[in-house]
């Protein structure tokens, strides 16, 4: 990790990954903050998901902070799956299977905040 730095940047000048992990559709990723900028303890990660696209379904040892900024969809959280849309904020506890999918008809946008070990 280098060293840490200010950032103050618009998210359209963080290039946006497709996610390749198995089980994901539609989805890209755009670290907002990350080890390469120094973050010591979380970073920030933006992810957009089209219609009818969805995250893999898997578990981690660590929590998800997520905040909704567009669109509407559901998160599988256990064996529950939850409705959200734009404003919505949800919390994933470690170990707990999770997926997110959009089920409207424009992209579904969030930023998940995970700590940085």
């Amino acid at each position: 990790m280098s060293e840490p730095k200010a950032k103050a940047v618009h998210q359209s000048e963080i290039p946006a990954e497709v996610v390749q992990d198995e089980g994901a559709q539609g989805v890209t990723i755009q670290w907002l903050i990350a080890g390469r900028d120094g973050a010591p303890n979380f970073y920030m990660r933006r992810f957009t998901v089209v219609p009818g696209g969805f995250t893999p379904k898997h578990s981690h040892a660590h929590e998800h902070e997520v905040y909704c900024l567009a669109g509407r969809g559901e998160v599988l959280i256990g064996d529950r799956w939850h409705p959200f849309e734009k404003d919505f904020v949800i919390f994933v506890p470690p170990w707990v299977e999770h997926q997110f999918k959009n089920t409207g008809d424009e992209d579904l946008v969030f930023l998940c905040l995970v700590p940085a070990r």
